[in-house]
């Protein structure tokens, strides 16, 4: 149980708060999207303060997991962990629950858990978000194939990484309908 609370707590630290505030310019929940994530902070504030964003998000929870893992836990346990991560950063405790879409954050956790798939995942997400200058919907792609890319390279965590998606998914319902209206910003958008 301790090792779910270090992952909700680590999770819930917004990266992008804390990189905004050193940078000195405005919340970036008070702009753009008002999400605390990569892709806000980069329409907002450009790749700089985006990538600090990613990494910061990514490595977060990476010890708690890490932890888990090297501590011999089953599959499922390492997976509360990870969700943990997750669920902190979607939905912390200490920004009143509204935080950030997960994927950086399950990018660092899949790292630790099943590298492949999130090297895979991040590929095509770097891809699709290329091509198609959408970052939601290059995240709605990356967490479809991550449960299948996990059922051919590591099948004993294939339940585990669905979860995640699932959230993934979950946490980007409003792209969803914006992207089906096609309001969804671009890269570089407003």
């Amino acid at each position: 149980m301790i090792w779910i609370l270090v992952g909700y707590a680590s999770g819930s630290w917004l990266a992008a708060l804390s990189v905004c505030r050193w940078a000195g310019v405005p919340d970036p929940r008070q702009h753009g999207s008002h999400n605390p994530g990569f892709s806000n902070v980069l329409r907002l504030y450009g790749a700089r303060l985006a990538a600090a964003t990613l990494l910061l998000d990514a490595l977060k929870g990476m010890p708690a997991v890490l932890a888990a893992k090297l501590l011999g836990f089953p599959v499922w346990l390492q997976g509360m962990v990870g969700l943990a991560v997750l669920l902190g950063h979607s939905y912390p405790l200490w920004h009143g629950f509204r935080g950030g879409k997960a994927v950086a954050s399950a990018f660092g956790v899949l790292l630790v858990l099943v590298p492949a798939v999130a090297l895979i995942s991040a590929l095509v997400w770097a891809l699709l978000a290329w091509r198609l200058k959408t970052a939601a919907l290059a995240s709605l792609w990356s967490a479809m194939l991550a449960p299948l890319v996990c059922s051919w390279l590591a099948p004993s965590y294939v339940l585990v990484v669905g979860g995640f998606s699932l959230l993934v998914l979950t946490r980007h319902a409003l792209n969803i309908r914006r992207l089906k209206r096609g309001e969804e910003p671009p890269f570089g958008g407003s």
